[in-house]
């Protein structure tokens, strides 16, 4: 199990790095505009459908084409936490050495949208403060972390979850007419 989860993992957290790598300069340039979230999340999912391929190598190497659920999550799980653990490295080496004022820009840009939008002075001033409080977490590296891990964790749990439950199977194959024959 440890080479299935291992590889899959690690392939899985190089994904997210390098789409993580290129996109990150690109959204803080401004020119993935509004979609960013939407390509950030897609990126996510296509990276973590290798969950589904290393459960399926599992049941088929190694559980003889049988898993339960509850093994069939665990590797998932564990595949998930590689590719997880790849996206926050990777993001605490982006954000310390390449976009140390990304919480300054960010809360720029979101006190923009909202201006655009038309929102209140009141509203406005709320989500001021707001951003203010996002800032002072977000440098302390442990709430950074723990932040990152937040927003891609969920959808590698998601895929984790749908995986497991169309892989399990609890009976053996059917023999095939030439296995029968020999």
């Amino acid at each position: 199990m440890k080479k299935i989860v291992w590889t899959f993992g690690l392939i899985s957290g190089g994904i997210l790095a390098a789409l993580m790598a290129v996109t990150a300069p690109l959204c803080m340039d401004g020119k993935m505009g509004d979609y960013a979230e939407l390509i950030g999340y897609t990126a996510m999912v296509l990276a973590f459908v290798l969950v589904f391929f290393a459960i399926r190598s599992y049941r088929e190497n190694v559980g003889g084409g049988t898993i339960t659920f509850g093994k069939a999550f665990k590797v998932g799980l564990l595949v998930c936490l590689i590719a997880s653990t790849g996206y926050v490295v990777t993001w605490e080496i982006v954000y310390y050495g390449f976009l140390p004022d990304f919480a300054d820009r960010y809360a720029a840009h979101t006190l923009q949208k909202m201006q655009a939008k038309g929102a209140t002075p009141q509203a406005i001033e709320k989500a001021t403060q707001e951003m203010a409080k996002f800032k002072v977490w977000y440098r302390n590296p442990l709430l950074n972390v723990g932040m990152t891990y937040v927003e891609v964790f969920p959808v590698g749990l998601i895929v984790t979850l749908v995986s497991a439950a169309i892989l399990r199977k609890k009976t053996p194959p059917a023999p095939t007419v030439a296995a029968v024959a020999s």
